[in-house]
């Protein structure tokens, strides 16, 4: 039996680590992986097998849960390939969209389509587990699964939002080649900037996702260090809508009409940093609707 799944990277409008409320949105950076279940009756529980560039915490633990939940018979063989073209720890959400990816993939082995929200619950679960995510970002998990911007309350593991992104947009990626650190050892320091997480998260459930944007970029760049302001700035001047941080960066974001992203890339520096246009997510990946 053979199951596959493309899932999707995103970007952030607010991080969840000041008060427990993200949003994002998920943008055209894909995972494929594929996921094939043999029996040969000798292992109880499956055995796992992974290719070379599937190796890591978040493949292995999602795998694991995926094959206990949905239950191949006794004495399967799991073998699983994996390819990403989402930059890893960089704010792109690329352990969502391989934990997505899997649960997704196994599911399909065994003839079952869930819906995205048990897809992304499961997924938050795991990033808890191995401890890639303080939150769990459940919002992260949902934005590469159905298109649109996704607000979720990932203490709850619950949505409070969705809305559609204009098909005209579209978005420039900025990708600094230092990575961040894993959210759990900033959780303190983000805890301190509650106040102004709660302004954004305001901003983003009344549907004002570019303000959102812009009051979560200053608490990220306070906390983290980053001095984006002065390119954000020159950003916005020359046809951005909005930009900022993705996740805990370093990746710089701009959302713009399709018509003006080329100019926004003469914009950046000549740095040697990754930069890419890319399109939003415009069609759910996986069964049923988000609620």
């Amino acid at each position: 039996m053979k199951g596959t799944a493309r899932t999707y990277g995103a970007i952030t409008i607010t991080n969840a680590l000041p008060t427990g409320v993200g949003c994002a949105a998920g943008v055209a950076l894909p995972v494929d992986v594929e996921v094939s279940l043999t029996f040969d009756g000798a292992h109880d529980p499956p055995q796992i097998e992974l290719s070379p560039e599937s190796r890591s915490p978040i493949v292995e633990q999602s795998l694991r849960v995926a094959l206990r939940v949905y239950r191949p018979q006794p004495g399967t063989v799991a073998r699983v390939s994996l390819r990403s073209q989402v930059p890893v720890a960089r704010g792109l959400k690329s352990s969502s969209a391989v934990s997505t990816a899997v649960f997704l993939a196994v599911a399909r082995a065994v003839g079952v389509e869930p819906d995205p929200i048990e897809i992304g619950r499961r997924s938050a679960e795991v990033g808890r587990q191995v401890g890639i995510s303080a939150t769990g970002a459940l919002d992260d998990a949902l934005a590469g699964l159905e298109p649109g911007f996704v607000v979720t309350d990932n203490r709850h593991d619950r949505v409070l939002r969705r809305s559609s992104v204009n098909p005209d947009w579209g978005v420039l990626l900025y990708i600094p080649v230092q990575p961040h650190p894993p959210s759990p050892s900033l959780a303190e320091a983000f805890s301190r900037e509650r106040a102004a997480g709660e302004q954004a998260a305001q901003a983003v459930l009344e549907g004002d996702w570019a303000r959102a944007m812009r009051l979560n970029t200053e608490l990220v760049e306070r906390t983290m260090g980053y001095s984006y302001r002065p390119l954000r700035n020159k950003l916005e001047q020359h046809g951005a809508l909005a930009s900022g941080v993705s996740g805990l960066g370093p990746t710089l974001t701009a959302i713009a009409p399709q018509a003006r992203l080329s100019g926004l890339v003469e914009q950046l520096p000549d740095d040697g940093s990754d930069r890419r246009l890319v399109s939003f997510l415009e069609a759910p990946t996986c069964g049923g609707r988000l609620p």
